[in-house]
C-alpha cells in the first residue's frame, strides 16, 4: 500500500485545486450561480439534461413511450453542459434545487410539475401513461425493489469506483479497491437475478431495466471507465446476455443520442424536439452543413 497518509484537520475547508478533473463545477454549497432562463418548446414535456447514465434513463423512456404511440410523450429535450455548470443557472436550479440532471418539466395539466432524481422521473412516466410498471401485486413491488436498488448502489458505481479509477487527480490503490470490489459485488447480484429471468424484475421490461442498464449493462458493454477488462465484465455472463438485448432495442438506441455531446458525432443528438431530428441534426449532418 503506496498511499500517502492523510490526516484530517479538526474543521473541514474547501479546497478547489484538489477537486480532480470536475473542480469547476463541484462545491459544497447549493444554489444559482447565475440568471439564467430555461428555454421552453411547444411539448409538454420539456427535458434538461445530457447523456450520462442518469440522462439515459429518460430518454430511453421517452422513445420507448413513443415507440408504443403514447403521442403525448413528445418531448423537447435540452442540453445542460454540466461540465460549463448549466445545472447551476435559476432556471435550471428552480427546477432541481439539487443542480443535477435530468430535470423535467410536465406542462400537460393545468399546473406545471417538476420532476427531478431519475427515479422519480421514471416512476412519473409509468405512472402517467401506464406502461413499463406494474399497475399493483408483487410485480410492481419487485420492479420498485429494484428501480430503488439501483438508485442507492450506482453512487459506488460511478462516484466511487468511476471517480478513483477514471477521474481522480492521482490513483491510489485503497478507494480503487474498495470500489471495485463493490462494483464486483453488485455485477454479481445482478448475474444471479439474470439467470433466472429475462428482465431485471421478471418476465416483463420495465422501468427497472431502464435504470440499471445506462450504468451496469453500459459498464460491461465496454462503455465506461474504460474499465471492462479491469472488472473482467465478461465473467458476468447474464448481465452481458441482458445487456446486448436492450442494446439493440431501436428505442435504447435513439435514447442514448438525446443530449449527447461527446463521442462519435454520428451519435451526438445535442437536442431533440421531433422524431426527424435523428435522422437530419446530428451533429455528423450539422457539421458537414456549416
Amino acid at each position: 500500500m503506496s498511499d500517502t497518509a492523510y490526516t484530517p484537520p479538526k474543521v473541514w475547508k474547501w479546497e478547489q485545486e484538489n477537486g480532480g478533473q470536475f473542480a469547476s463545477t463541484n462545491r459544497p454549497i447549493a444554489g444559482a450561480t447565475h440568471d439564467k432562463e430555461l428555454p421552453v418548446g411547444e411539448h409538454p414535456l420539456q427535458l434538461y439534461s445530457l447523456a450520462t447514465p442518469n440522462g439515459v434513463k429518460v430518454t430511453v423512456m421517452l422513445e420507448e413511450l413513443l415507440a408504443k404511440g403514447h403521442a403525448g410523450a413528445e418531448y423537447d429535450a435540452w442540453l445542460i453542459r454540466i461540465g460549463d455548470g448549466d445545472q447551476f443557472g435559476s432556471g435550471f436550479v428552480e427546477i432541481n434545487p439539487n443542480s443535477k440532471i435530468p430535470a423535467l418539466m410536465d406542462r400537460s395539466g393545468e399546473t406545471p410539475v417538476r420532476v427531478f432524481e431519475s427515479g422519480s422521473i421514471l416512476m412519473h412516466l409509468a405512472e402517467k401513461f401506464g406502461e413499463f410498471l406494474p399497475k399493483d401485486g408483487p410485480a410492481r413491488t419487485e420492479t420498485l425493489n429494484w428501480l430503488f436498488w439501483q438508485m442507492g448502489s450506482a453512487p459506488y458505481l460511478g462516484g466511487g469506483f468511476g471517480h478513483f479509477y477514471a477521474y481522480a487527480p492521482e490513483k491510489f490503490q485503497y478507494p480503487i479497491d474498495r470500489f471495485a470490489m463493490e462494483t464486483k459485488r453488485q455485477l454479481d447480484v445482478l448475474d444471479r437475478q439474470l439467470a433466472e429471468r429475462p428482465y431485471i424484475a421478471g418476465d416483463d421490461y420495465t422501468i427497472a431495466d431502464m435504470a440499471i442498464w445506462p450504468w451496469y449493462g453500459q459498464l460491461v458493454l465496454g462503455r465506461l471507465y474504460d474499465a471492462a477488462e479491469f472488472l473482467d465484465v465478461e465473467s458476468y455472463k447474464n448481465v452481458v446476455r441482458w445487456a446486448k438485448e436492450i442494446d439493440a432495442r431501436p428505442a435504447v438506441q435513439r435514447g442514448r443520442m438525446v443530449n449527447r455531446a461527446f463521442g462519435d458525432l454520428e451519435m451526438q443528438l445535442h437536442e431533440r424536439h421531433d422524431a426527424s431530428d435523428f435522422e437530419t441534426r446530428t451533429q455528423d449532418k450539422l457539421e458537414a452543413a456549416e
